[in-house]
């Protein structure tokens, strides 16, 4: 099969996608109802598919971010938030929690990462973040798969 002719899951099983959407709206009601605000939301949105390499995802995050007030430093700043000081010791650990899911096949959600974003997140919010890094982490992937482009700036979001 050729690069052109790859297959968009989205278009070729739309029922599929319209429950991993529905799903997604979902995770998104519970994640609020748990204390999760937009801007991290998008934040860690936007990490997991910067580090599953999903341009498509993180063209569609930055644009969400920015309009949940998210400026453009801190959007910069999310490929070395660790070595940054423009993030919230909240929001660290939102990122390491992030890592930790994006990557779980290499080792689970390690006890050192479970307990120190334990101790700053509560019960809730770490379950809201789980729901929301399973679902961009599947939304993902359908996107890789697919190699969907990533989408051109309208005006309203240039």
């Amino acid at each position: 099969m050729t690069e052109e002719r790859r297959v968009h899951l989205s278009r070729s099983a739309p029922e599929a996608y319209k429950a991993l959407d529905a799903f997604s709206q979902a995770v998104g009601g519970i994640a609020t109802a748990n204390g999760i605000e937009d801007r991290l939301k998008e934040l860690v949105q936007i990490h997991a598919s910067q580090l599953n390499g999903c341009a498509f995802c993180v063209r569609i995050h930055v644009d969400r971010a920015v309009a949940v007030g998210m400026t453009a430093d801190e959007i910069a700043q999310l490929a070395t938030w660790r070595e940054s000081g423009v993030f919230t010791e909240r929001e660290r650990a939102a990122l390491e929690l992030t890592e930790a899911f994006t990557f779980i096949h290499d080792d689970g959600i390690p006890a050192h990462v479970y307990d120190h974003v334990g101790g700053i997140l509560s019960e809730q919010e770490y379950v809201g973040l789980s729901w929301i890094l399973v679902s961009i982490n599947a939304f993902n992937r359908v996107a890789i798969a697919g190699r969907y482009p990533v989408p051109p700036r309208t005006a309203a979001s240039a």
